[in-house]
C-alpha cells in the first residue's frame, strides 16, 4: 500500500468572492504500516486534507494516487478506495445513526455486499477490537460516553477491514484519561493490526509518544515533514505558527537557557523524568 499526495491544490468557491485557498501545492508520501501525526492550527488545511486521501474531495490542482494510480482518473472505484482508506471524524455523532451499536457497526460491511454471517462477524471482531463489551451491542449508541462514540466510529472503519487508518480530533473534548485511552488504541491497532495510522490533531503533547513521523501544515502548505523528534527540535518555528512543542520539550529547552546542562530533544514525560535525575541526583 502506498499513498502519494502529488502537488495538490484545493480551491473552496472558486471564481466568487468566497474563493479560498485551502492546500497549497501539497507533496508527500504515505508508506504501508506507517503512524503518522498530522498537524497545524485550526484552518491550516489539515482536515481539508485528510478528506481528499479517500476521495471525499476532489483537488482542484495535482493528484491523490493510491498504489500508484489517480484515484481521480475515469472508471476508478471510489466506493472500493473508501473501505481501504478509513476516515474517522472529528465528531462521532456523524458517523452514528443506527438505533443500536452493533447495527452501526454492520453498515459498512452491508454495503460491500457481504454475506450475513461474514458482516456480522466483522462487526463484533471490530467491536471487542476497540474495547466495546458485549452488553454495549445493543444499546444506542447516543446513550454512549464520548469516548466510547469514538471507539464505535472506530470500530464502523475498522469492519471495512482498512490498509490505512486516519483518525481526525479523535482526542476533542475528551478528559486526559480518555485521551490516554483513545491514544492507547491507536497505538493497539497499529501494532496489532500492521494498518497505516494517521492521526490529525493540534496538540503536540497528544503525539509526543505515539507516532513516528509529523507532517505540519500552516495556511494551506506542507512545511514540516520529519520524525517526531525532529520536528519537535524546531520550537520557534512551531511557535511562530501558534502550535507548541510538548510540555516537557519547552520546559526541558527553559532550562537549558538558564544554564543547566540538560538535553531539550527529549519527549516524553520519562525522558525527562530521567534526564532530571541524572543532572540532579537522586
Amino acid at each position: 500500500m502506498s499513498i502519494i499526495v502529488n502537488h495538490v491544490d484545493h480551491i473552496y468557491n472558486p471564481g466568487t468572492v468566497f474563493e479560498k485557498k485551502a492546500l497549497n501545492d501539497v507533496t508527500f508520501s504515505v508508506e504501508n504500516g506507517e503512524y503518522i501525526g498530522l498537524v497545524g492550527r485550526t484552518g491550516s488545511g489539515k482536515s481539508t486534507l485528510v478528506t481528499h486521501l479517500n476521495g471525499l474531495m476532489k483537488p482542484t490542482g495535482g493528484g491523490i494516487y493510491y498504489d500508484g494510480v489517480d484515484i481521480s482518473s475515469d472508471g476508478y472505484d471510489i466506493k472500493a478506495l473508501r473501505g481501504k482508506v478509513g476516515l474517522v471524524f472529528q465528531y462521532p455523532e456523524h458517523q452514528l445513526f443506527e438505533e443500536d451499536v452493533f447495527a452501526d457497526v454492520c453498515f459498512g460491511p452491508k454495503n460491500l455486499g457481504l454475506k450475513e454471517t461474514e458482516i456480522e462477524l466483522r462487526a463484533y471482531e471490530a467491536l471487542k477490537a476497540v474495547g466495546i463489551k458485549d452488553e454495549q451491542f445493543y444499546v444506542s449508541p447516543f446513550d454512549l460516553s464520548g469516548g466510547e462514540k469514538r471507539r464505535v466510529a472506530i470500530a464502523g472503519v475498522l469492519a471495512m477491514k482498512p490498509e490505512v487508518l486516519v483518525l481526525d480530533e479523535p482526542c476533542a473534548g475528551l478528559d486526559p484519561a480518555g485521551r490516554e485511552e483513545i491514544l492507547a488504541l491507536a497505538d493497539h491497532l497499529h501494532s496489532s493490526l500492521n494498518i497505516t495510522v494517521i492521526i490529525v490533531s493540534h496538540s503536540m503533547d497528544d503525539l509526543a509518544e505515539h507516532v513516528e513521523r509529523i507532517l505540519v501544515m500552516n495556511d494551506g502548505m506542507l512545511v514540516m515533514d520529519a520524525p517526531t523528534r525532529v520536528v519537535f527540535g524546531h520550537r520557534a518555528e512551531l511557535e511562530a505558527m501558534g502550535l507548541a512543542v510538548p510540555e516537557v520539550t519547552a520546559i526541558l529547552s527553559d532550562l537549558k537557557k538558564a544554564g543547566l546542562p540538560v538535553r531539550d530533544d527529549l519527549i516524553t514525560i520519562e525522558e525527562a523524568r530521567s534526564e532530571i535525575l541524572r543532572v540532579f541526583g537522586k
